[in-house]
């Protein structure tokens, strides 16, 4: 007999089914899925809930990847995803998310068992360059590099590297607010991952 997955969907058991383990305690839902109430929250099963929403070609990115790592205490309503330039992937469109074509380094990729998310480096370096001045960007990269020392170490690297990126004085100057609040003890934002809404 085959073991289910810890994260479960309509494509796993019936709606009914799933709804009377729900009353019976056994599962919780969670945006699209099912997940047993004794699971340990870790980045695999975030990764796995968020990626319920797309196939596996698609990489989880951004404010979704910013959850998977523990940034965001819950999931945003709208799942962001990439695919890399040189991925042979079909037009894909659904509702509750967004996907983006990206030159992406498979060294920036983590494997989950059922996803696929950028690294906790190409997080922060994406959410760093966002384009929109927008104070949860400043949060989510603090509330990560507050978790990860070495991570704000690994940014400024990224930044220096980067040749002809859009977005490069907007990236330092969130990096060096970031910067400020981690060394001053007060990082912008110190969420707990969570798999509620």
């Amino acid at each position: 007999m085959s073991r289910l997955p810890t994260v479960l969907g309509t494509d796993d058991l019936p709606l009914a089914e799933l709804c009377a383990a729900r009353i019976d305690g056994e599962l919780m839902p969670i945006e699209d899925g099912w997940v047993p109430v004794d699971e340990p929250d870790l980045p695999a099963l975030r990764a796995a809930v968020v990626a319920l929403r797309a196939p596996r070609a698609l990489v989880i990115e951004r404010r979704s990847a910013a959850w998977v790592h523990g940034a965001l205490s819950a999931p945003p309503k709208l799942a962001q995803f990439c695919v890399p330039r040189s991925a042979r992937v079909a037009v894909f469109a659904a509702r509750r998310l967004v996907v983006r074509e990206v030159a992406i380094a498979e060294a920036d990729i983590v494997e989950y068992p059922r996803a696929r998310c950028t690294s906790l480096g190409r997080t922060g370096f994406d959410l760093l360059r966002e384009p929109i001045d927008d104070d949860e960007l400043d949060q989510l990269v603090s509330a990560l590099c507050a978790m990860h020392p070495w991570l704000a170490t690994e940014l400024r690297d990224r930044l220096s590297d980067a040749v002809r990126m859009p977005h490069r004085s907007l990236a330092r100057e969130r990096l060096r607010r970031v910067e400020d609040a981690v060394a001053a003890g007060r990082p912008l934002h110190a969420a707990q991952p969570s798999l509620t809404r």
